[in-house]
């Protein structure tokens, strides 16, 4: 195994554990909005660390570049989607944590 696929491993890893953290509160996490948070954050970092493993793996510039700009895409593309499944359950009459009782 190369320097660079070593050095690949440790990020790959990384984001693998993320991955996992964001499935896990996905599952533990009490409501929508916790769960939504949880998800996205640990998603994206993951996907992210797993992403900047494969460009040092790969090794070749575009094709780093062309990684970077699909993580960038999924970035726009899960809070887009996190942000509207959030305003759709707030519409539908869900609260957020530590809101019950509250004016809006």
């Amino acid at each position: 195994m190369s320097l660079a696929g070593i050095v690949a491993v440790v990020p790959i890893t990384a984001g693998c554990f993320f991955f996992l953290a964001g499935t896990l509160g996905l599952l533990r996490l009490p409501d929508l909005f916790t769960r939504l948070h949880a998800l996205t954050k640990a998603d994206n970092l993951g996907l992210g660390l797993v992403a900047a493993g494969m460009a040092i793996h790969i090794g070749c510039p575009w094709a780093a570049l062309k990684i970077f700009f699909i993580w960038l895409f999924t970035l726009l593309a899960s809070s887009t989607s996190c942000y509207l499944i959030a305003r759709f359950a707030r519409e539908q009459g869900e609260e957020a944590p530590g809101k019950e009782g509250e004016e809006a």
